[in-house]
């Protein structure tokens, strides 16, 4: 069964990974480019924890070992700072329970609350202990009131928690205990007991807290339902098998007014709820099973509000991640209306969660104290039934999920891991609302998404922290328009809009963002907020993309065009700016479109790289930037840059009697000419000498403007012979840089052939030293150095004439010589190992007459021939 489960789910990676989506961010803006604001304080880190209060103007932030308070409209401007160091004493016991004195055993500030008008609560993890205090605003300073603050704060910085102050009480989930395996959901409240969860793997199984807030609605419904506080959370889950620790995503209820139970569940929590949360791809059955952050949206009545989340996949090696969003009302439904699960044990050892199909007692368990209750005398949690509370504490369940807004994930990414999430709602010029989505990354960037009947566009993408880090915490202010990124190393400030960086109504038009507009009147693109209400009525904004809607203006001519001269043979780049990630580039040379050839080489965003430029590569080149819009159904098109190209050829020409050269203009005019009649000749490569040559041959031109002669000139010029009694001109108009070329490749071809020659002399005189050529040779060699070999020369000197002097030999004597099969052998007496037996009459030995017995000790190779036939393993025989 586990193997099974687990090649479907590695068939539905490869599926996910082949097909999943590919949405891009339109434009991309890189952090030197953008001039946020910054503010970080040297030795001081991890600025994770951020409170925004608009109130008073000021950001507060929780940082290691510090709290500071900025101004909200500009963060580079420090308030106040106060410092919360750890004693010595508590830092050497965290390090005596193993950990670093460096990076754990500090004060890491997770907890910043308001508490009223003057006073924040703050805590910190203080040396895994954690600790609590309140912050008076008016001096900025710590009262010293310590609490402690186990189930407020983590014991482990790097722990995931939530908190959110509701009415003065300090509702939480954490980890209860050193070691991080008891969590709990907590309250914490002056005027009433502690209240907690049950420490039970049916409440909470290793739950990882991401946010936690309040839907107020008890005053304004007509139940008079009580305020609900709910947590988002990813925990181990109980009900599903799998061949590991399968991780869910949940959300759990309480209710504010819950005092726990009377007999059971005393100061536990009596309206504990939770659901799962579903976020997944319903073509190809994909699951985000990880939720990382969520943002409540809410709305004028809080049935409007609207719960976005950030989710990612357990397995990270999918790289997507997926932005759902859940009404409040579906939550509520699950909560109110959906069946519960219960424990079974199967075959007496395995647990295993089912449907409770039983009847539900009344009232129904984990409801909040309403209306229909109070009929019931039933004013408060402690005068609910032990049957209602046993139950609840049993079944703390619920089966049915939370579905996401059109079953189906807002926004879906690839290779793009989100952390955080804040979401603002606009409306537009044209009237409608629409919901504007951030997103922080862990590599430091930022997404800004906006929702148009249904489908997502990505407007653009900003790298807000310098360095890959992740985006620790988000938060969005609608008075200043301005987003606060906190990370490990700094709080960046960074406005929710960039208008001004759109520099043509058509790009301004293109980007669809909500919050910019084309203003005709300036020609600037502008945000909508900073435009008076009389100025609105002449802007130009569609959020469909529609850039037709822009005002006509004159393109750019030809006249306009940069004007690029490259010397022949070189590599010229024209540059070409494409700020949209979604569009293409085409390039058009003299009205005709471009092809990516041998000669030509698309770098992207960087422009057009043309190798070794001849007379053909010459024109008008465009530049045009073409983006599909889905939401418009059609492409826009709109010209970006444009180039003349021309050779630079410093080339003088001739006409007789005179010494005229031809001017820049002129060249740069007949290549102007030559592009605009898209003359198509062969190209040949040019170089000094044979354009030189093709000039110096050209007839005679009478017009003073001399333009420089066409490649195909060039080719025929050169494949043509030069007769012998040219005509040249007078000696008076020679080009001094042709006469030079010609006397340098004259004396060129000299030293090339002295060269050869003493080559030559070298290895004739070698090889007639080492006696490698015929016997004229030989005998000059002895004549000069001397002969070693002198008894031997009169055998060479035979050979030459054909015969061997018949003076007086020795006979050889064959009989004492061992045979073989019956034959003789013959063995030289004086074998050196060569054959080397002198060479005449075509391989025939000069008859010789041996006398004597003994072998002679002079003529070694001299034999008996006349008693004896001799045959030669490499010559025919005489």
């Amino acid at each position: 069964m586990g193997f099974g489960v687990l090649g479907v789910f590695l068939g539905l990676l490869l599926e996910v990974s082949t097909h999943g989506p590919h949405t891009v961010p339109r434009t991309s803006w890189k952090h030197q480019d953008l001039g946020l604001m910054e503010f970080s304080e040297p030795g001081i880190f991890n600025y994770s924890t951020l409170l925004l209060s608009e109130e008073k103007s000021a950001l507060y932030v929780g940082a290691r070992e510090a709290i500071f308070e900025l101004s909200m409209t500009n963060v580079t401007i420090r308030n106040n700072k106060v410092q919360w160091t750890v004693a010595e004493i508590p830092m050497n016991m965290c390090a005596l329970k193993g950990k670093s004195k460096e990076r754990d055993c500090l004060n890491y500030i997770r907890v910043l609350q308001v508490v009223d008008d003057e006073r924040l609560y703050v805590c910190g993890t203080y040396a895994f202990q954690p600790q609590c205090d309140h912050l008076n605003l008016d001096d900025f300073s710590l009262e010293g009131q310590i609490e402690d603050g186990r189930g407020k704060c983590s014991f482990d910085p790097s722990q995931s928690f939530t908190t959110v102050m509701v009415d003065g009480d300090l509702y939480s989930g954490t980890a209860y205990n050193f070691l991080g395996s008891e969590p709990i959901i907590s309250r914490y409240s002056q005027s009433r007991s502690l209240l907690r969860t049950q420490y039970s793997t049916s409440w909470l199984n290793e739950p990882s807290f991401v946010f936690a807030d309040v839907i107020r609605g008890g005053k304004s419904r007509a139940d008079g339902d009580d305020d609900k506080i709910y947590y988002f959370f990813t925990e181990v889950s109980v009900e599903y098998e799998f061949f590991g620790k399968l991780l869910i995503p949940r959300v759990a209820r309480v209710c504010k007014g819950d005092l726990g139970g009377e007999r059971t569940l005393q100061k536990k929590w009596t309206s504990f709820l939770k659901a799962k949360l579903v976020c997944s791809m319903p073509e190809l059955n994909f699951v985000f099973n990880v939720v990382q952050d969520i943002f409540t949206l809410k709305g004028a009545e809080w049935k409007d509000t609207v719960f976005y989340g950030v989710f990612t996949s357990q397995w990270g090696n999918v790289g997507l991640s997926a932005v759902c969003a859940y009404n409040v009302s579906a939550v509520e439904e699950v909560f109110s209306k959906g069946k519960y699960m219960q424990k079974a044990t199967v075959e007496q050892s395995h647990t295993k969660w089912v449907r409770y199909n039983g009847v539900t007692p009344s009232p129904r368990p984990g409801a909040c104290i309403n209306n229909l209750m109070r009929l019931q005398n039933i004013n408060s949690s402690l005068h609910l039934p032990d049957k209602t509370l046993q139950f609840v504490r049993d079944h703390p369940l619920l089966e049915d999920p939370v579905l996401p807004i059109g079953n189906k994930p807002r926004l879906i990414t690839k290779d793009v891991n989100y952390t955080q999430i804040v979401v603002e709602r606009v409306e537009a010029l044209d009237g409608n609302t629409y919901d504007i989505i951030f997103t922080g990354t862990d590599k430091g960037m930022l997404h800004k998404s906006v929702l148009f009947e249904g489908e997502v566009h990505i407007v653009e993408e900003m790298q807000l922290l310098k360095s890959d880090e992740p985006i620790k915490n988000l938060l969005l202010s609608s008075e200043t328009r301005s987003l606060y990124a906190g990370s490990d190393s700094g709080v960046v400030q960074s406005p929710t809009a960039f208008c001004s960086r759109y520099t043509s109504c058509q790009d301004c038009v293109l980007a669809r963002d909500p919050y910019c507009a084309w203003d005709p009147k300036s020609r600037t693109c502008i945000s909508i907020f900073d435009a008076p209400s009389q100025q609105r009525r002449r802007l130009v904004q569609s959020l469909r993309g529609d850039a037709d809607r822009c005002p006509s203006v004159a393109s750019l001519s030809q006249k306009d065009f940069q004007r690029v001269a490259v010397k022949p043979g070189s590599s010229a780049v024209l540059p070409c700016l494409l700020k949209s990630n979604l569009a293409q580039v085409t390039w058009r040379l003299n009205g005709s479109d471009l092809t990516e050839a041998s000669r030509f080489h698309f770098i992207g965003e960087n422009g057009l790289l043309i190798y070794s430029v001849a007379p053909e590569e010459q024109g008008y080149y465009e530049c045009w930037s073409v983006e599909w819009v889905p939401a418009a159904g059609k492409n826009f098109s709109f010209l970006l840059a444009g180039y003349v190209l021309t050779l630079d050829l410093p080339v003088r020409t001739v006409q007789r009697g005179t010494n005229r050269s031809s001017s820049p203009n002129s060249l740069e005019a007949g290549s102007e000419a030559a592009a605009e009649g898209n003359v198509k000749a062969s190209r040949a490569p040019l170089t000094s000498a044979g354009f030189t040559t093709a000039v110096l041959t050209s007839p005679p031109q009478t017009d003073p403007s001399l333009t420089a002669p066409t490649s195909s000139t060039v080719k025929v010029l050169r494949n043509q012979h030069v007769p012998s009694n040219p005509i040249v001109p007078h000696p008076g108009s020679q080009d001094p840089e042709a006469e030079y070329l010609q006397q340098s490749n004259g004396m060129a071809y000299l030293l090339l052939f002295l060269l050869f020659f003493a080559l030559f002399l070298a290895a004739l005189v070698y090889n007639c030293y080492m006696q490698y050529l015929p016997a004229p040779c030989l005998r000059l060699r002895a004549a000069l150095l001397g002969s070693h070999k002198s008894a031997h020369q009169p055998e060479y000197r035979a050979c030459e004439a054909g015969l061997m002097e018949t003076a007086p030999q020795e006979k050889v004597n064959l009989s004492d010589q061992p045979t073989q099969n019956g034959k003789q052998s013959l063995r030289a007496l004086r074998d050196t190992g060569y054959e080397t037996e002198p060479e005449c009459g075509n391989g025939q030995i000069p008859p010789h007459s041996f006398r004597g017995d003994s072998p002679s000790q002079e003529k070694p190779f001299d034999i008996d021939g006349d008693s004896q036939s001799i045959k030669f393993a490499d010559a025919d025989e005489c």
